[in-house]
């Protein structure tokens, strides 16, 4: 399913996974049970031993996933096996996909249903190769922008990005945190334009989900609660979590509307 599709209905709840996380053979049935539970879109991580983007959850979770054997070739039999009616997006570093090859990585995204790229290490003036390989294959490739990056370059970022521009909610590594910073909002606005916002580093609760969709951001990113809870084996509490997310981020747009 293309990104696009998905945002016809904004605003929407993506949930990232570590895939491998606590094994290859789990991470199908924990992406069914968060579509299940609301996602309308999954990112799935490809474990990195050098995740810079990413906190000490994230980190861990990589970690255990390569302990459990997960490699590129693994990555996408597991996203092949995850057959659910939402887009699948990678995320992951550059290295991997170059070791692999841009053509064959991205055809391999596609024959396993993963219709976008996040590659947080790529800047756009030297994703050229990448994004012409994503444009023969139908795949979107997801720029990433915060708050303090230059004016200049967030317009260049949000014309050269696919699907959705990811506004990072703070400076540093993904990670839970219980506020939101008061800027989040006005790099909301200062990004209007066609292409859809979603929002994420940092987005744990689902009052902090309803916060950035009432700021006008048509997206909410969650990761690092949701692979937290998985790590400590609290796969139902993570689920619940979702669905209060999900509707959250539904009665925030009602709100918006009225």
């Amino acid at each position: 399913m293309r990104i696009s599709e998905a945002f016809k209905s904004s605003p929407l709840l993506i949930v990232y996974l570590c895939s491998g996380d606590p094994s290859p053979a789990a991470t199908p049935e924990l992406v069914r049970r968060v579509v299940r539970a609301g996602a309308d879109i999954i990112e799935l991580g490809l474990p990195h031993s050098d995740p810079i983007a990413d906190g000490p959850t994230i980190q861990a979770a990589a970690q255990r996933a390569i302990a459990a054997g997960m490699n590129t070739d693994i990555y996408f039999q597991v996203a092949a096996e995850v057959s659910v009616p939402v887009p699948k997006v990678f995320m992951g570093y550059y290295n991997m996909v170059y070791a692999r090859g841009l053509e064959r990585f991205v055809q391999d995204c596609l024959l396993s249903g993963i219709t976008g790229m996040i590659v947080p290490d790529l800047p756009p003036e030297e994703a050229a190769p990448l994004k012409a390989a994503c444009s023969r294959h139908g795949v979107d490739l997801i720029y990433l922008v915060a708050s303090n990056t230059p004016p200049e370059r967030q317009r260049l970022l949000a014309e050269e990005t696919g699907g959705f521009l990811y506004l990072v909610a703070r400076p540093g590594v993904t990670g839970a945190r219980n506020d939101l910073l008061p800027d989040t909002g006005e790099l909301i606005h200062r990004m209007a334009g066609d292409v859809p916002k979603a929002v994420g580093f940092g987005i744990s609760t689902p009052g902090q989900a309803a916060e950035v969709i009432r700021a006008g951001a048509d997206a909410v990113i969650v990761g690092s609660v949701c692979v937290d809870l998985i790590a400590r084996g609290r796969i139902e509490e993570m689920e619940s979590l979702v669905a209060e997310m999900k509707r959250a981020v539904k009665e925030a747009g009602r709100e918006r509307l009225s």
